[in-house]
């Protein structure tokens, strides 16, 4: 876990869930009793509220006569719809408008007169509202954890080597010269080598079961001039092993047996049946280490200049991966040190975040909508829930030592990040601070650079 995986999202005083906005409720007579969403039983508040009954009667009034001013039914003249018409006929929408009016602002009032901050929507468990009766409803909420941060500062975690390896080195200079290499074709007469490129016309047809009605995007699948590269990395074991030893013009069918965990959503798991014509043999050619390459690659007069640029953006790299990777260490061990509870809405809103992520790549990977919907999201929750639960943590303990250590981000730092985020979105500046700001994500944003740099100073202590 690092720093800036941490949750952003804070959460403020959410209006007051009544019972017709839930959507299981029980109404009987004026009395309402609603399950919401799980609540952290360490961290869950209740407070009871009664309104006197001449105050509901005011508010039965005042929105009754609303609807007497804006309703237009037949056979009566607008503004002129008699008190008792309205009462019957918009019963539960008057009901509703005097909930909404007196218990949000009476929730409210009580949870400030008693210093409360609830982080989660407010639940009403229990209401009675009728004309000429006092209203009364119970409500629970989560608050914030209280705990101790004594003792951070002897945290410490060993920091990973920055230095960089040839090895590494070596690894960078192959992946420069490999994005610049071609694929040239063979021109003798011989057979697949490892290493060589197949150039291929391929057919597949998904093996169903017996019974198997379903249709599905790889039910028939075909590619024309495919490049797989024998013995590759990213190539399949059955491609490789089937087109080794093969020459130009030749014809076979091929069995793969994809795995669960395939990159491709589309083909995981299944079992499809190719027939394969190798087109041609091709070879991958690289360029000459010379200084017209090293001109090609930035600016530099010399492979030696070139080299000695490599070397030190190589360098630089590995230190600040080394830095993420040790900042991610003493978060974990911070999270691993201090137990407290932690609120369920965080952990929710976080799984949300995870999730949200997730879907996002496997969209990328070609997923479909309609493929999405099949996934099992009970399963998902609750895989992601650890790993959500420690990322919560972890933002507020940051937050805490923030507050301890006086950490603050400053106006010119928010604006850089603001500007970046513009030409990403490519979007005016200005447009996007407002945006941002009535949203609520530029504090989100600020907060979050806040626990980044305490991350930072804390790091910067280590030894």
């Amino acid at each position: 876990m690092t720093p800036n995986e941490t949750v952003e999202a804070v959460a403020e005083t959410t209006p007051v869930e009544t019972a017709e906005q839930h959507t299981h409720d029980h109404d009987h007579a004026g009395h309402n009793h609603v399950h919401g969403p799980a609540l952290n039983p360490e961290l869950t508040k209740e407070i009871s509220v009664e309104v006197p009954a001449n105050d509901v009667d005011k508010a039965f009034g005042k929105v009754v006569k609303r609807y007497q001013k804006l309703a237009r039914i037949p056979g009566f003249r607008p503004g002129k719809v008699p008190e008792a018409t309205i009462r019957n006929r918009f019963a539960r929408e008057v009901r509703q408008e005097v909930m909404d009016l007196l218990v949000q602002d009476r929730f409210r009032t009580e949870i400030e007169s008693k210093g409360l901050s609830p982080v989660s929507q407010p639940q009403i468990v229990e209401l009675n509202l009728n004309e000429g009766q006092p209203l009364r409803f119970r409500a629970q909420f989560e608050v914030m954890p209280g705990f101790d941060i004594s003792g951070y500062e002897t945290v410490t975690v060993i920091k990973a080597d920055p230095a960089l390896t040839e090895q590494e080195f070596d690894i960078e200079l192959d992946r420069v010269l490999d994005a610049h290499a071609t694929i040239e074709p063979v021109e003798e007469d011989r057979e697949l080598v490892d290493g060589d490129w197949a150039e291929i016309t391929f057919k597949g047809v998904r093996r169903k079961a017996e019974g198997d009605t379903t249709v599905q995007e790889a039910d028939e699948i075909d590619g024309e001039d495919v490049l797989v590269e024998i013995g590759g990395k990213n190539t399949l074991p059955a491609f490789s092993d089937a087109l080794r030893g093969k020459k130009t013009g030749a014809e076979f069918e091929l069995e793969v047996n994809y795995p669960s965990d395939f990159g491709d959503v589309r083909l995981a798991g299944l079992t499809i049946d190719y027939s394969v014509t190798l087109k041609s043999i091709k070879r991958k050619v690289y360029p000459e280490k010379n200084d017209e390459f090293a001109k090609q690659l930035g600016d530099y007069e010399t492979w030696d200049a070139f080299l000695t640029g490599l070397r030190e953006n190589a360098t630089s790299g590995k230190k600040q991966n080394a830095e993420n990777e040790d900042k991610g260490k003493l978060v974990d061990t911070l999270v691993e040190k201090f137990s407290f509870p932690v609120p369920e809405a965080f952990i929710q809103q976080q799984i949300d975040v995870r999730l949200d992520r997730g879907l996002r790549a496997l969209a990328q990977q070609g997923m479909t909508r309609e493929q999405m919907q099949q996934l099992d999201f009970n399963s998902l929750r609750a895989a992601q829930r650890e790993e959500a639960i420690k990322e919560v943590k972890a933002s507020l303990i940051l937050d805490k030592i923030a507050e301890a250590t006086n950490v603050q981000v400053k106006d010119d730092d928010v604006e850089r990040e603001l500007m970046i985020l513009s030409f990403q979105t490519r979007q005016p500046q200005d447009v996007l601070r407002q945006q941002m700001t009535q949203d609520g994500s530029l504090q989100r944003m600020r907060e979050q650079m806040r626990r980044e740099a305490t991350a930072t100073a804390l790091y910067e202590k280590l030894a």
